[in-house]
C-alpha cells in the first residue's frame, strides 16, 4: 500500500511539474511608489534576451515558464526580480534611486537592450533626480560633476566662449561628440572657439539652451558610434531624452550665491547670485497614450570675479599732464596736435620742469615714464580700480521645450515632436584698456575703460515625425531643424582711430547655424531567429547653413586722422601723442566687416545598416556600417562591430572596433575675422583667421580641410552581485585620430610691404591663424563605474555610485606642415607648444567621482566627492608650463519633505571652499603667467572653475 501511494504521488508529481513546465501568458501593471503608472518599463526574461516594454498606462503582457526570473528595470529606479510561481498577474511597484545602469535608447537598435547588457558601455543619468537634489542646475555642469568621462567648465575673457561653454567626452574636442534629443540629431552652435581655452578652434553644441527640467534621462555612449550615428560621434554620443509625464505640475524654485574666502575680488562675502525657476507639466492627449509635456525656465547669473587688483603700470607722466589740463578746462584734443607748447605748459604746472624749446620727439621719451602711483593719489585712486572682471559672465535667459506623442490606431502608428527656443543674452568684459595705451582715447576716458561684450544668443529647434508598423517592419520618419545665431553689440568701448567721432556702443555684427535633418529608420526584430536578431536600415539627408553678418562701420574699419576708412597700404592710422598707431574697430571685439560676411551651405546623404544578433542566449554580435557623402568635400565608408559574451550568469565581456569621421564644420571652413588676442603677458595683438580658401592660406601652402578619420578600440565587462547589491563596469578604449582640426598659431608678415603684410593690413590684423588638418593624435583610457543599494531598515535607502575615467590624449607622428611653411622654419608656428597643451593637458586627465544617496520618507541626503586630476598651462614658453595639481570637490545637500507637494533643499557645492592652485609668481626665467596680477588662477587650463564655494536653496513643489 505505501509503495502504490509512493507512486501515484510520483505521477502526480510529475504531472504537477509537467503542466507549470509550460508556457503561459503573465499580465501586470508596474506603477511607482506613488501608485502612478510607468510606461517604457523594460520587462525581460532573466538570462535570455526576450522581453517587453509597459505601454502609457503601465501594462505589460509576456509569456514564461515558472521556471524563469522576470526583470522590471526602468530609469531612475531599482531594478526588481520576480519568480514565475504559476500566478499570471502581477501588479508591480518600483522604487526610485539613481543610476548609471539602466535602459538605454542609445548605442543599440535593439528595442529590447539594457545598459549592462550592451556590447558597448553606455551611462544612464537621471536628470530629473539631481536637479532636485543636486546644486548644478544647468546641463553642462549637472554633466560634468556626474559623469567622469565629461568635462565642462565656465570661461572668462574668452569672447564668445564666455557665454557658450565649450563641453568634452572622453578629452577629445567638443566638435567629436554628437548631441542627439529623443534619437534625433542636435544642430551645433554658431560660435567657433577661436580664443584661448580648451577646445580651441573647436564648434561645439549648447546644451545650456536645453532646460534641465525638461529632460528625463540623459544616455551616454561612451563608444565611436560615426558607424551608426554619422559625422561627429568619434568620442561617443549623448541622448538626450526629454519628459512624458502627465497630469503633475513640478516647480523648481533655486537661489543660490558663492560665499567664498576669494569672493569679491579676493575681498571676501558672496557674489555671482544665480536665481533659476522651472515648471514642467504634461497633459494627455486622447485614450491611447498620447501625450504633450511642457517645461519653461528662466534664469539670472550674476558676474564675479576673482582678480586682486592690477600690479602693472597704469599711467605716465604724459597722462598726468592730461589730468591738470582737462581740471583746467583745457580741451585735452589739443594736446595731441604738433604744436607741444601747451603739453610743456601744462607739464611744467605739474611740475616737470620741461624745456620750453623742447621738440615733440623729446617730450614722448620723458613723457613715457612711468607715473602710476603719483597718478593713483593724485586722481583718488587704486589699482583695484583698474581689475578685469576675471570670473563668470552675468547671463539672463529663457527657455521652453514640449515633447509630443499621439498614437494614431491600435497597431502602434504614432505622430510624435518636440520643439524648442531659447534666448540669453550676456555680459562680459575684456582686458581693462589702460590710459597709458594707445588703445585708449583720453579725451573720452581719461581714465581708462573695461569694454564689455554683450551676447544676444538665440536657438531654435523642431523635429516632427511619424512611426509605426509596415508589414511587420518598424518604420520611423521624422525630419529636424535647428538654428543657433549669436549677436554681438560692444559697450563702454571705443574705436581709438575715429578718435573724437567713436561712439562707445557698436553693432559687431555675428553669425548662425542652421541644420536640417531627414531620417528614415526601418528595422525589425526577429525573436525566433537563433537567440534574437534585430536588423536596422535607413537613409538620411541633411541640409547645413552658416552665415556671417556684418557690423557697422565703425566696429571693424581703422580710419586716419582726417576720418578716412583705411583701405590701402598707403594710407596710415590716426596716431596718439607717441605717435602710436590707433587700433580699428569695437576695443574688446572688432566687427565682422562686409568683406567677411558670408552665406555658405552644403548637404549630405547617408545610408546605414545595422545588425545585431543574440547568435546563443551567451553570445551577442553587432555590425554597422554607414555610407556617407557630403557635397563640399567627398564621401566616407565607416563600419563596426560589437561582441558580447555572457561569461558567466551576472557577468559579460563586451568589446568593439569601428571606425568614424568627422567632417569639417561649416564654421570652421568658412569663419574668417579680426579679433583681439592678449598674450599670456598681456600684450594685445589683432589677429585674423583667415579662411583655408583665402590668399592667405595659399602664400602659406596650408591646404583646404578635409575630413577627420578615427579608429577606436574598446573592451570591457559588466558585472552583477546581486547577493550584494554591486554592479561593475570597467571598459578601456584606445581611439586614434588622422588629419585632426586644430586652429594655428599667429603668423607675421616680414612687415616689408609683401602680399602678406598688405593682406593683413586690410584685414586691420598684425597676425593671421588658419584651420588647418595639422597632427594625428592617440587617445586611451579606462572608465570604471560601480554602484551598490542598500536598503538601512524598512525605510531608508543607501544609493552609492563611484564612477572613474583615466585618459590620456597625445599628439604622434610629425606635424603636417607645407613645404612653405617648413622652409621657412615655422612648423612651431603651425602647431605650436600652447596648442599641445590644450589637446594634452589643458582639461583632467584624471576624474573620479564618489556619490551617496541617503533617502527616506521624509529626508533626502545628498553626498558627492569628486577628484580633479592636474592640468597644465597653455603657454608656449615651456618654463612657464606650469602644473596644478589635484583637488578634490564636495558637494552636500539636505533635503526635506514637508508636505506631500513641498520638498525643501538646502546645499553646497564646493562645500569647502576649494579652489586650484594659484599661478606662480615667477618661474626660472623670472617671468610669470599672472599678467600683471590679472590672473591668479589659470584662465587657460580649467578644472572646476574659480567660484569657489556656492550654497543654495530649492523649494520644489509637485501637484497631481
Amino acid at each position: 500500500m505505501k509503495q502504490k501511494r509512493q507512486f501515484i504521488l510520483a505521477i502526480l508529481s510529475l504531472f504537477t511539474m509537467a503542466i507549470y513546465a509550460q508556457s503561459y501568458q503573465v499580465t501586470g501593471t508596474v506603477t511607482d511608489s506613488n501608485s502612478q503608472p510607468l510606461p517604457g518599463v523594460s520587462v525581460t526574461i532573466e538570462g535570455t534576451s526576450r522581453g517587453t516594454t509597459t505601454d502609457f498606462d503601465g501594462k505589460f503582457s509576456i509569456k514564461v515558464e515558472s521556471s524563469e526570473n522576470l526583470i522590471f528595470s526602468y530609469v531612475g529606479f531599482n531594478e526588481k526580480k520576480l519568480q514565475m510561481d504559476g500566478t499570471k498577474t502581477f501588479n508591480i511597484v518600483l522604487v526610485s534611486g539613481v543610476s548609471l545602469n539602466e535602459v538605454v535608447v542609445v548605442g543599440s537598435r535593439n528595442p529590447n537592450r539594457t545598459a549592462v547588457d550592451t556590447a558597448v558601455p553606455v551611462d544612464i543619468i537621471n536628470v530629473a533626480e539631481l536637479i532636485t537634489a543636486g546644486p548644478q542646475i544647468n546641463l553642462n555642469q549637472i554633466l560634468n560633476y556626474v559623469a567622469p568621462s565629461f568635462t565642462s567648465n565656465t570661461q572668462t575673457i574668452s569672447d564668445g566662449t564666455d557665454h557658450i561653454d565649450p563641453a568634452s567626452l572622453r578629452g577629445l574636442g567638443p566638435d567629436q561628440v554628437l548631441v542627439l534629443i529623443n534619437g534625433k540629431r542636435r544642430h551645433t552652435s554658431s560660435l567657433v572657439n577661436v580664443n584661448g581655452t580648451f577646445g580651441r578652434g573647436s564648434v561645439g553644441t549648447d546644451l545650456n539652451a536645453i532646460p534641465a527640467a525638461s529632460i528625463e534621462r540623459i544616455e551616454v555612449l561612451r563608444d565611436g558610434a560615426a558607424a551608426q550615428y554619422g559625422s561627429d560621434a568619434i568620442a561617443g554620443v549623448i541622448n538626450i531624452v526629454l519628459k512624458r509625464s502627465t497630469n503633475e505640475l513640478t516647480v523648481n524654485v533655486t537661489n543660490g550665491a558663492y560665499f567664498s574666502k576669494n569672493a569679491n575680488d579676493q575681498t571676501g562675502g558672496s557674489d555671482g547670485n544665480t536665481t533659476n525657476i522651472s515648471a514642467n507639466y504634461g497633459l494627455q492627449l486622447g485614450d491611447k497614450g498620447g501625450f504633450i509635456n511642457f517645461t519653461g525656465d528662466f534664469d539670472v547669473r550674476d558676474p564675479y570675479s576673482r582678480m586682486k587688483e592690477f600690479e602693472g603700470d597704469i599711467f605716465n607722466k604724459y597722462n598726468t599732464i592730461e589730468r591738470i589740463a582737462n581740471d583746467a578746462g583745457y580741451d585735452i584734443t589739443n594736446l595731441l596736435d604738433d604744436d607741444v607748447s601747451d603739453v610743456i605748459q601744462y607739464g611744467n604746472l605739474a611740475g616737470f620742469n620741461l624745456d620750453p624749446n623742447a621738440t615733440k620727439a623729446d617730450l614722448q621719451s620723458i613723457l613715457s615714464a612711468d607715473y602710476t602711483a603719483a597718478e593713483l593719489t593724485a586722481r583718488g585712486l587704486t589699482r583695484s580700480d583698474f581689475n578685469m572682471r576675471v570670473g563668470q559672465s552675468a547671463l539672463r535667459g529663457g527657455r521652453f521645450f514640449a515633447n509630443f506623442s499621439l498614437p494614431l490606431n491600435d497597431d502602434g502608428t504614432e505622430l510624435y515632436s518636440f520643439a524648442g527656443v531659447s534666448s540669453r543674452v550676456g555680459n562680459s568684459a575684456g582686458f581693462y584698456r589702460l590710459p597709458s595705451q594707445e588703445r585708449t582715447y583720453t579725451p573720452a576716458y581719461i581714465n581708462g575703460f573695461l569694454p564689455e561684450i554683450n551676447s544676444a544668443i538665440t536657438d531654435k529647434s523642431f523635429s516632427v515625425g511619424i512611426k509605426g508598423k509596415v508589414s511587420d517592419w518598424d518604420v520611423d520618419f521624422s525630419n529636424t531643424y535647428g538654428k543657433n545665431e549669436f549677436l554681438y553689440t560692444i559697450g563702454n568701448t571705443f574705436n581709438a582711430s575715429m578718435q573724437s567721432a567713436s561712439p562707445t556702443t557698436f553693432d559687431a555684427g555675428g553669425f548662425s547655424f542652421a541644420q536640417n535633418t531627414t531620417n528614415l529608420d526601418i528595422s525589425k526584430f526577429y525573436e525566433d531567429t537563433m537567440s534574437g536578431f534585430n536588423v536596422a536600415f535607413g537613409a538620411e539627408y541633411r541640409v547645413e547653413t552658416y552665415e556671417i553678418y556684418a557690423g557697422e562701420e565703425g566696429s571693424y574699419a581703422q580710419y586716419t586722422a582726417d576720418g578716412q576708412v583705411i583701405t590701402l597700404p598707403s594710407q596710415n592710422p590716426s596716431v596718439d601723442f607717441f605717435d602710436r598707431a590707433r587700433p580699428g574697430g569695437s576695443q574688446v571685439f572688432p566687427g565682422f566687416s562686409p568683406a567677411n560676411e558670408l552665406s555658405r551651405g552644403r548637404s549630405s546623404v547617408a545610408g546605414y545598416l545595422d545588425m545585431e544578433a543574440d547568435v546563443t542566449e551567451k553570445f551577442l554580435v553587432s555590425l554597422a556600417t554607414r555610407y556617407e557623402d557630403y557635397s563640399d568635400f567627398g564621401s566616407t565608408l565607416n563600419f563596426k562591430v560589437a561582441t558580447r559574451i555572457k561569461a558567466g550568469e551576472n557577468t559579460n565581456i563586451r568589446a568593439a572596433f569601428n571606425t568614424g569621421f568627422r567632417a569639417p564644420s561649416l564654421h570652421q571652413l568658412n569663419f574668417n575675422s579680426t579679433s583681439t588676442i592678449f598674450d599670456q603677458d598681456g600684450n594685445p595683438i589683432e589677429v585674423g583667421t583667415f579662411a583655408n580658401d583665402s590668399r592667405a592660406a595659399k602664400l602659406l601652402g596650408i591646404p583646404q580641410l578635409k575630413e577627420e578619420t578615427s579608429r577606436s578600440l574598446s573592451l570591457g565587462f559588466t558585472s552583477k552581485l546581486p547577493d550584494a547589491h554591486l554592479t561593475f563596469t570597467v571598459d578601456g578604449y584606445w581611439i586614434g585620430i588622422d588629419d585632426r582640426v586644430v586652429y594655428t598659431g599667429r603668423f607675421t608678415g616680414p612687415g616689408t610691404g609683401t602680399e602678406l603684410d598688405n593682406l593683413l593690413s586690410q584685414a586691420n590684423a598684425g597676425a593671421a591663424a588658419f584651420f588647418a588638418n595639422a597632427i594625428d593624435t592617440e587617445s586611451k583610457g579606462i572608465d570604471i563605474v560601480i554602484t551598490h543599494d542598500a536598503m538601512l531598515g524598512d525605510n531608508a535607502k543607501l544609493k552609492t555610485d563611484l564612477a572613474a575615467t583615466f585618459s590620456n590624449t597625445k599628439q604622434v607622428g610629425d606635424v603636417k606642415a607645407s613645404d612653405v611653411i617648413r622652409a621657412a622654419g615655422l612648423v612651431d608656428t603651425y602647431f605650436d607648444e600652447a596648442s599641445r597643451v590644450y589637446l594634452e593637458e589643458a582639461v583632467p586627465r584624471t576624474k573620479i567621482n564618489l556619490s551617496h544617496s541617503l533617502t527616506t520618507d521624509k529626508f533626502n541626503i545628498f553626498l558627492r566627492n569628486v577628484y580633479f586630476g592636474e592640468v597644465t598651462e597653455a603657454t608656449n614658453n615651456v618654463l612657464r608650463q606650469q602644473v596644478f595639481g589635484t583637488k578634490v570637490v564636495t558637494d552636500l545637500s539636505f533635503g526635506y519633505k514637508a508636505t506631500e507637494v513641498l520638498t525643501i533643499t538646502v546645499g553646497a557645492n564646493n562645500l569647502f571652499d576649494i579652489y586650484p592652485d594659484r599661478a606662480a609668481l615667477a618661474f626660472s626665467d623670472g617671468g610669470t603667467n599672472r599678467s600683471s596680477g590679472r590672473f591668479d588662477w589659470s584662465r587657460r587650463a580649467q578644472q572646476f572653475g574659480i567660484g569657489g564655494r556656492f550654497l543654495f536653496a530649492r523649494l520644489n513643489f509637485v501637484l497631481k
